[in-house]
């Protein structure tokens, strides 16, 4: 029978991400702050947790699926918190966009009490969450990332492997956040461009789409930003500012000139600032067109 695993945090992502590992025969105790969010997956089998220590018996594996670096820090720690619960030989799986110290700090934590702390942020919607076909990066330890492969090959449709430094995968996560606002900010200058001189929008997106930047980022953004309709949300301007504050630091701290990141920032803040965090963070390419007069 498969191993059993605990997973903390059932947002949009972890619902889907949850929701695969039962389909794949993984029985799962889940917790969540919101308790009524772990009920759909109760209906499927899941345990039910009280606290987030209680989703795992010691020497287990979970995974932590959250918003931030603080909400994973608050799970680790405190009495019923992994730290405690883990044991030896147990191991974390965070697969949250945190800072790459934070990362290495909860390292040295669970190392203290002889656990395992694996990176696997994830690239991928909650659609892409929900059919399984989530891009994985990891870092950390051979061993304990080998124990948590199987899992996340029912999560995600490939694994790319970083190294041992349990930062190393919460890097590259902010790096490809870093890009994809790129390309958010390169087509709404661009589709706001040909607007502005008589072309549709739409016609520029389906030229360029089919042709010379025919890949999944520009193709499913650059739908959103050509119709100008920001919906289904896959995560909320507010969230990505937090991950582009990340990255600016990340920057600073390695010394690292990141001036469209600084641009991307102040979109994003631009956006959270005038209500529009209702909408999917592609929603900050408006901004070029509000500057545009459009």
């Amino acid at each position: 029978m498969s191993e059993t695993a605990g997973f903390v945090g059932l947002g949009q992502m972890g619902q889907a991400m949850a929701r695969n590992l039962l389909k794949a025969g993984f029985r799962l105790r889940v917790y969540n702050r919101t308790a009524e969010r772990a009920e759909p997956l109760a209906r499927l089998g899941a345990a039910r947790a009280a606290q987030p220590g209680e989703t795992v018996p010691p020497g287990g594996i979970v995974f932590t699926m959250l918003t931030n670096d603080q909400a994973v820090g608050d799970v680790a720690q405190g009495e019923h918190g992994l730290l405690n619960a883990l044991g030896e030989g147990g191991v974390h799986v965070s697969m949250s966009t945190i800072a790459p110290d934070t990362a290495r700090w909860l390292a040295r934590r669970h190392e203290e009490r002889g656990q395992h702390y694996v990176a696997a942020p994830v690239f991928g919607k909650p659609d892409a969450a929900a059919a399984a076909k989530l891009w994985i990066a990891t870092s950390g330890p051979a061993d304990a990332k080998e124990r948590a492969r199987p899992f996340l090959e029912a999560m995600g449709q490939g694994i790319y492997d970083f190294g041992d430094d349990p930062g190393a995968a919460h890097v590259v996560k902010l790096t490809g956040n870093f890009l994809f606002g790129a390309a958010i900010e390169a087509m709404a200058e661009a589709y706001t461009l040909a607007q502005k001189n008589g072309i549709s929008r739409q016609k520029v997106h389906d030229l360029f789409t089919d042709t010379l930047f025919a890949c999944p980022a520009y193709k499913g953004y650059g739908r959103l930003i050509a119709a100008q309709r920001y919906e289904p949300v896959g995560a909320p301007p507010s969230l990505i500012r937090k991950d582009f504050r990340l990255v600016r630091e990340l920057a600073d701290r390695s010394e690292t000139p990141m001036p469209l990141a600084d641009l991307i920032h102040q979109r994003l803040t631009a956006t959270v600032a005038k209500g529009r965090d209702d909408r999917d963070w592609a929603g900050f390419a408006q901004e070029a067109s509000d500057d545009a007069g459009l």
